[in-house]
């Protein structure tokens, strides 16, 4: 940055001196109190950073929480590095952020990363897991032939392109069975998936294609990876915090000012949020025999 001022170099006293109001200001926007009304819907998700520590080239994950607030507005709720997407790292994110304020989640969206479902059940208790139909669909493409992965995507979309939640149970149980006998491990994974990838018909069906996915979380996502390739490897965590959090303190003003995501008065139809179901209330896992 300074160099595209003409100047040529600066010590690393000065480099400090430029970063202490921008670090203060990231701080700052990190630790702030949560105190503006509940957060019915969240959208958890990480990006993989490279960074130095000591003599090595490590990953880190950047783990970022965003939310809709009852009236509808969007915000960044939080940002913090942790070493791996293990289950302690993602339980201290979350538990910090309801320890800043954060209430009224109805529900979570991420992808299945048994860290992160486990720190959901731990730290939002109360609130309903949306399993990203995205990333669902990624994985059960792993479970079909690459001939017949087009066939059996577009068989799972005809689930959520129906017009309420008795068709989409109904359209759910349909697709479970014609997989069944000639891919049985997809329609394992699609009915064991049922509970947790069909939790958005809980919400009003106005909200359902900001819900089922991650796919708002991927766009901010972007963004940031477009800001941070430009580095490739960051000389530290601190380095990341600085960059990935100035680049969403911008975006949460953004919002602050645009257009809300989801309206008021939707909201107030949520009503309250369905539990993460235990494994044994699950749809029964077809048998692969």
């Amino acid at each position: 940055m300074v160099q595209t001022l003409g100047i040529a170099s600066r010590s690393k006293s000065q480099v400090s001196e430029l970063a202490r109001p921008l670090d203060e200001g990231v701080t700052a926007f990190r630790n702030r109190p949560l105190d503006g009304g509940p957060s019915t819907d969240i959208w958890l998700d990480a990006l993989t950073q490279k960074c130095r520590e000591g003599r090595r080239i490590v990953n880190v994950a950047t783990v970022v929480a965003t939310g809709v607030k009852g009236d509808g507005q969007r915000e960044i709720l939080g940002l913090d590095v942790i070493t791996t997407e293990d289950g302690a790292g993602w339980t201290a994110f979350v538990r910090g952020l309801v320890a800043r304020g954060l209430r009224g989640v109805q529900p979570v969206i991420s992808d299945a990363h048994t860290g992160l479902t486990q720190a959901i059940a731990a730290g939002l208790p109360g609130a309903a897991w949306q399993r990203c139909r995205t990333h669902f669909g990624w994985n059960l493409k792993t479970r079909v032939p690459k001939a017949a992965q087009d066939v059996v995507g577009s068989l799972v979309r005809s689930i959520f392109a129906q017009p309420d939640a008795a068709s989409v149970g109904a359209q759910h149980a349909r697709i479970v069975g014609e997989l069944a006998e000639r891919f049985p491990a997809a329609a394992n994974l699609l009915a064991d998936a049922g509970p947790s990838l069909l939790a958005f018909t809980a919400f009003p069906p106005e909200h359902w294609r900001q819900i089922w996915s991650n796919n708002p979380q991927e766009r901010l996502n972007r963004e940031v990876r477009r800001r941070t390739d430009v580095v490739g490897i960051f000389p530290n965590r601190a380095a990341i915090m600085r960059l990935v959090g100035a680049v969403l303190t911008e975006q949460h003003d953004e919002w602050a000012v645009a257009r809300r995501y989801m309206s008021a008065e939707s909201l107030t139809k949520a009503g309250p949020a369905t539990p993460i179901l235990p494994q044994e209330e699950r749809m029964p896992v077809l048998s692969t025999s």
